[in-house]
């Protein structure tokens, strides 16, 4: 049992590792496109700010929920699976 712990800790790291890439890409694709376009139209800078910092926010708390969801699963106790009946020899 104590084998299915370790993969339990590792597929948990390997997890948290996606989410937080994910939403690095998530943020820099959200930040490329909202400094692009305050670089095209100056004059809506102020709505795309607030705008980028909305999603932002967005982004990192989906991916705090998605952390703690990932740690939860791997801390959870692993479930033993159910005693078979050993077969029964013809003899008997």
């Amino acid at each position: 049992m104590e084998g299915y712990l370790g993969l339990s800790y590792l597929a948990a790291g390997l997890g948290a590792g996606l989410v937080v890439i994910g939403a690095a890409l998530g943020i820099g694709r959200l930040a490329t496109g909202a400094l692009e376009g305050m670089a095209r139209q100056p004059e809506v800078s102020g709505d795309l700010r607030t705008a980028m910092i909305i999603a932002a926010a967005l982004i990192e708390g989906f991916t705090f929920f998605a952390l703690v969801v990932t740690f939860v699963l791997a801390t959870q106790a692993p479930k033993e699976a159910p005693a078979t009946k050993p077969a029964q020899t013809q003899g008997e």
